[in-house]
């Protein structure tokens, strides 16, 4: 559990400290991080995604 708990906290640590939404957020893998981007897409967080000739340009707000 203690190991579980510090695994979480470096993760996640510096989003309990947040106080509201980030204007932009930077993907750099838009295929594996299909999930934060679809939840920026919900939030109307802006996006700019590093992409590959086989990632979907169109999801992004500004592709590179």
């Amino acid at each position: 559990m203690e190991r579980q708990l510090s695994r979480l906290q470096a993760y996640l640590g510096g989003i309990k400290y947040t106080t509201r939404l980030p204007d932009i957020e930077i993907i750099v893998d838009q295929q594996e991080e299909y999930m934060a981007l679809r939840e920026c897409i919900t939030l109307g967080i802006s996006t700019i995604c590093l992409i590959d000739t086989n990632s979907d340009p169109d999801l992004a707000d500004i592709s590179i």
